[in-house]
């Protein structure tokens, strides 16, 4: 997936609400394009621990428009299995890089 706004889509479909609702915690997690806009930013937050960040930043639970509540790990985890297919610990990140001589 692409966009911030494609995955608050993503999780309107599935929780409820607007896409406005999750937009912020999907821009957290893509802020870090603003370091490097390829793939490569991911490494920076789309990991397990970067999903528990998520939570510290914006509290445990997010109430809707709607006034539904929704644990904010449950989002995190649409987000980084949306982009990745699965949860990479930051372990995993750091064993594909490999330094330079």
């Amino acid at each position: 997936m692409g966009h911030c706004y494609h995955h608050a889509l993503s999780s309107a479909r599935r929780w409820g609400g607007t896409p406005d609702d999750y937009l912020a915690l999907h821009q957290w997690f893509d802020e870090s394009k603003a370091i490097t806009a390829d793939f490569r930013h991911r490494a920076l937050r789309h990991h397990a621990e970067g999903i528990f960040m998520l939570e510290r930043f914006f509290g445990v639970t997010i109430t809707l428009s709607t006034g539904r509540v929704v644990p904010v790990r449950l989002i995190g985890e649409q987000h980084v299995r949306e982009d990745l297919g699965f949860i990479p610990s930051f372990a995993d990140w750091v064993r594909s890089i490999r330094p330079e001589p």
